[in-house]
């Protein structure tokens, strides 16, 4: 549709350059309905569906519908092909993709041959030309050669097309065809640019000049039209050339005085390499051409698209860069300026240092500031940007380079310089291998990341936010002042103060921050002095003050037991119960659902998770001096009793057991875990007799709310639930409780009944249970557990 357009229709060149930029996509979705049902019809019906198809091609272009009329024209041209195809079809075996003429029967050549003599008589020359160039293929059912025949001779039919633009189009027409069925064929390929060559010299003739003086077209917008055509027929040259061809092509281009639009196609056809070799010879070419049709800052871009791919001999590298950019910054249009400094920059980080870096820089800058230029220039200074960071990706020099930081001063539109931003950290993060303290790059990152920051508002995204909160934790993680601790907690407040509308940054400074006061403990091997104890105590209330700023509960909550164990153990007594204390009074606030990956959960095993953890660690918590026995551990226990559970949840009760867990690891004479230079409750209270007997009803109090809720779950429904919780409050005791204590063993042999009562229980893990029962029995001091295995009954479900 691209070259028909120039042959059927007598317009100027504007008018074709808007056609080709508004319609050239639509003729891609060509409609292959109307090919496809020709197939199988008969030899009448299908002439009859070809007239019918004529008489839509006519209509259509008489009313001005030309995309139709080209779908149309398309689809017949692959018709002749696939029809003559399907007449050589002999017993439903079609032909080879690599058929000889010979397999093809005398009534598909005749119709072949039909084709090619009615193509004969058209009188016109372009249609003719067209028609038969676009059924070229169709020789291959008459002969080897057939193909190789036509080529040269239609190539010399293209010699009477009057207009050199309507002929340039003809010859890139023909050489897609060529390269499509004859890609063998490259000397009648080249034959047919030759022939170009020799024909140029028309464009400057009185006819074609007359011609653009009546249409009111300047020169270079004329020859811009030819640049596709020219571009495409080099390009099918070009392919999988060898060298030697470039430098006939250059030769050639000399004695046609070295026309910019001829050069211009040369580069962009052939190799890198081949051009990157020799540059100086196209830099010495480009300075000997007529700038009045086609500028040369164009042809130095295309030099620097080749030098971005391949590199030119070293000794060259620096004179080409002077030549190009004494060119490059005599632009005075800042359009024109910027398109060739974003090709020349790459040229330019690849193969020098940053003081050449820096020059260039500061000359685009001193182009793209009067009059606000770089507004128009966004996505020429990003792609800069990424290339400077492509190269330099030490960012101590990165940042060195005088004029990188007052470059992107010129980004101005926030959403672009956020892009910008983004770009800079994704390299930092990847190429920083190192920690790093650099005053230069700290406060160059600082910046950019509160740009980033900054820019997050109400109608942000959730991804979006994620993404920039990684970006800046990355960067967070990468800042180390060795054992300054004191200068690294005051990054991290100042980080606090830039960053505090991100929560995912918020929370790695509360890491990071407990990490310090660690690492500070790991220095001075556990034993604090006046000042790193003052120092830890800092980092505790750091993160004390920053977790309640903090949206997500189970995010706090999680946060408070961290950190209150990092208090702990760096013997923060006091600030430790202030973290636990804390999170016992958020429990209460924990909503029934929340929202985890974009949806609605129940919450309730997180927080059985959660309180489990906090079990944990409340078993080495000291008791307060000032508060009662076990205060934490009945705080923790009145807000589990008070918290509204879901009514076919069991949570509660597994929670309840846990806490049987715990205070009967409380009961020992020594814990089985303590935390370093911490006393727990076994070195405060030394086995004393009251705090065990306050241990005790503590227990009497959890079993009784155990055995009121297994009461609750007697209706028939409920039955299940009832089984599992019963053996599972079985094997609590088992593992945890005195067998001895006639109560918890008689409670024991009910739990194990009410287990297998109604049929709910799993046989195999009965008999499991039972049998580590009997072997425990054989163990000293264990013999108990003989009269246990005996009243402990297997019942089947019949």
């Amino acid at each position: 549709g691209f070259l028909l357009k120039i042959i059927v229709e007598n317009k100027s060149p504007n008018n074709f350059v808007l056609y080709a930029l508004t319609r050239l996509e639509e003729l891609d979705d060509l409609e292959e309905g109307s090919q496809k049902e020709l197939l199988n019809l008969t030899q009448q019906d299908y002439m009859n569906r070809i007239e019918e198809l004529n008489q839509s091609l006519k209509d259509a272009w008489s009313s001005d519908q030309k995309v139709k009329a080209l779908k149309i024209v398309i689809q017949v041209r692959k018709l002749v092909y696939e029809r003559i195809q399907s007449m050589c079809v002999d017993n439903r075996v079609s032909l080879p993709d690599n058929f000889s003429p010979e397999c093809v029967n005398d009534t598909a050549k005749e119709t072949c041959l039909n084709w090619f003599f009615k193509i004969a008589s058209i009188r016109e020359l372009i249609p003719r030309f067209y028609v038969e160039a676009a059924i070229l293929k169709c020789n291959k059912f008459l002969s080897k050669t057939g193909i190789s025949e036509c080529l040269p001779r239609l190539t010399s039919m293209i010699r009477g097309i009057g207009d050199p633009l309507v002929a340039v189009y003809a010859r890139a027409y023909l050489c897609r065809v060529g390269m499509e069925v004859a890609p063998q064929l490259k000397e009648s390929l080249n034959k047919n640019f030759f022939d170009f060559l020799l024909t140029f010299k028309q464009i400057h003739g009185d006819t074609v000049q007359n011609q653009l003086v009546v249409q009111c077209v300047e020169i270079p917008l004329y020859l811009t039209l030819y640049s596709p055509a020219i571009d495409w027929i080099l390009q099918c040259i070009a392919y999988r050339a060898p060298e030697v061809l470039l430098t006939e092509m250059m030769e050639r281009c000399k004695k046609l005085g070295n026309n910019a639009l001829l050069l211009n196609s040369v580069m962009s056809a052939f190799r890198a390499e081949f051009i990157a070799a020799r540059s100086m010879d196209f830099i010495g070419m480009i300075k000997e051409c007529d700038e009045s049709g086609f500028p040369k800052h164009l042809l130095f871009r295309s030099l620097g698209l080749n030098l971005a791919l391949a590199d030119p001999p070293e000794n060259d590298r620096l004179q080409i860069l002077n030549e190009a950019w004494k060119v490059i910054t005599k632009l005075k249009n800042p359009q024109d300026y910027i398109n060739c400094a974003e090709v020349w920059v790459e040229y330019t980080c690849r193969h020098f240092t940053k003081r050449e870096v820096n020059t260039v820089l500061a000359d685009v800058i001193k182009h793209m500031t009067p009059d606000r230029a770089f507004e128009d220039a966004y996505p020429q200074l990003q792609s800069i940007i990424q290339k400077v960071i492509t190269y330099i990706y030490d960012f101590s020099l990165l940042f060195s380079v005088e004029k990188f930081l007052p470059f992107l001063d010129m980004f101005q539109k926030e959403s672009v310089r956020v892009e910008v931003c983004k770009c800079i950290m994704e390299s930092f993060i990847k190429h920083q291998q190192e920690s790093t303290k650099d005053p230069v790059i700290l406060n160059a990152l600082l910046h950019i990341c509160k740009t980033m920051h900054d820019s997050v508002n109400a109608l942000t995204l959730e991804d979006e936010k994620r993404m920039l909160a990684a970006l800046i934790n990355g960067f967070i993680k990468m800042v180390s002042f060795g054992r300054d601790f004191e200068q690294q907690l005051s990054f991290y407040v100042e980080a606090r103060s830039m960053f505090c509308n991100l929560e995912p940054v918020l929370v790695q400074l509360i890491h990071s921050v407990n990490q310090l006061a660690m690492e500070t403990r790991k220095v001075m091997k556990g034993n604090h002095s006046r000042k790193t104890a003052a120092f830890v105590r800092a980092c505790v209330a750091f993160c004390f003050i920053t977790i309640p700023s903090l949206s997500s509960i189970f995010t706090r909550l999680n946060l408070y037991l961290h950190s209150g164990q990092v208090a702990l153990a760096n013997q923060c007594l006091s600030q430790a119960d202030a973290f636990f204390k804390a999170a016992v009074s958020l429990v209460p606030e924990v909503p029934k659902m929340i929202s985890v990956d974009g949806k609605m959960r129940p919450s309730d095993a997180f927080l059985l998770e959660f309180l489990c953890n906090f079990f944990s660690t409340l078993l080495v918590v000291p008791d307060h001096p000032e508060q009662g026995v076990l205060f934490l551990v009945r705080g923790l226990l009145n807000v589990i009793q008070d918290y509204t559970w879901e009514d076919n949840s069991d949570d509660k009760i597994r929670i309840y057991t846990n806490v049987l867990h715990l205070l009967s690891a409380m009961t020992q004479e020594a814990y089985i875990y303590h935390v370093d230079k911490v006393d727990s409750n076994d070195t405060l209270y030394g086995g004393d007799s009251k705090f065990l007997t306050e241990i005790n009803k503590l227990c009497e109090t959890v079993i009784a709310q155990i055995l009121d809720h297994l009461k609750t779950l007697g209706k028939e429904e409920t039955l299940k639930r009832q089984s599992q919780l019963a053996l599972y409050f079985f094997n609590t005791i088992l593992a945890h409780g005195d067998l001895r204590n006639n109560k918890l063993n008689q409670l024991s042999v009910n739990l194990w009944n009410l287990a297998q009562k109604h049929g709910f229980a799993d046989t195999k893990t009965m008999v499991k249970t039972l049998e580590y029962i009997k072997r425990r029995s054989n163990q000293p001091e264990m013999s108990h557990f003989t009269d246990l295995a005996l009243r402990l009954p297997l019942q089947s479900r019949t």
